[in-house]
């Protein structure tokens, strides 16, 4: 069997559902990061091949030994800068399949627009694999079919409590991401019981007793839990 090896350009904690399937594809993985807390992070988790270099030098990155058939994987937190190095690395490496990973439409026309061959949308891809087999209520046994038996991921309703930090805030203010979960949609119990679907943002606010459909990590939706109980 062929080996297959990835380059993770960048890494933190809403990347970390994406080494996890590389791996599970049978990737070797080769992490470069630009800064040191994003080192020690990879580091912590167990990943033994880790750099820290300047994303900014071309020099730098023709240094990486990067065959031809190796994938390419940009998940930098700032959005323009994972433009600037999928534009870079496509440029370097005109032959290799380049991955990016986008937090909007706008961004993933930008992506595509800078030579990445395959753009993750974390709302819109993930939202659309659910749309398909939501009913109401909004978490039903089928979701089982998403995920295996053995995975951590999963799908979960979140009630906002009373004096939450969410209350009275934007959906658009909020950075889900930053808390290692992903929103795909929600219902206001002020307007009805209907589930309202988000791919791309939504100008709504947040209310006591609205319901967040969220997925992610278990870990991550215990500690996202806690995090809005504080108000």
């Amino acid at each position: 069997m062929s080996h297959k090896k990835a380059f993770l350009f960048g890494y933190s904690q809403r990347s970390i559902f994406l080494t996890k399937e590389l791996q599970k594809k049978g990737f070797s993985l080769s992490i470069i990061v630009s800064d040191k807390e994003s080192y020690d992070k990879a580091k912590e988790d167990g990943y033994d091949d880790v750099m820290q270099l300047d994303m900014t030098n071309d020099e730098a990155l023709e240094r990486l030994n990067i065959d031809k058939k190796d994938h390419l994987v940009c998940v930098m937190r700032d959005s323009h800068f994972n433009v600037f190095l999928t534009l870079s690395l496509h440029a370097l490496f005109p032959k290799n399949r380049i991955i990016a990973l986008s937090d909007s439409s706008h961004t993933t026309q930008k992506l595509k627009m800078a030579g990445a061959t395959k753009v993750i949308d974390l709302y819109q891809v993930s939202a659309n694999r659910i749309y398909n087999i939501l009913h109401k209520p909004v978490a039903t046994q089928m979701i089982e079919q998403l995920f295996s038996p053995t995975t951590t991921f999963s799908l979960r309703e979140i009630t906002i409590p009373q004096n939450s930090s969410l209350d009275n805030k934007m959906v658009d203010d909020i950075d889900f991401s930053n808390q290692g979960v992903i929103l795909i949609g929600m219902i206001d119990k002020k307007l009805s019981q209907q589930f309202i679907f988000i791919t791309s943002g939504l100008e709504h606010q947040l209310n006591y007793g609205d319901v967040l459909v969220c997925i992610g990590y278990d870990e991550d939706l215990d500690r996202f839990e806690r995090y809005i109980r504080v108000a």
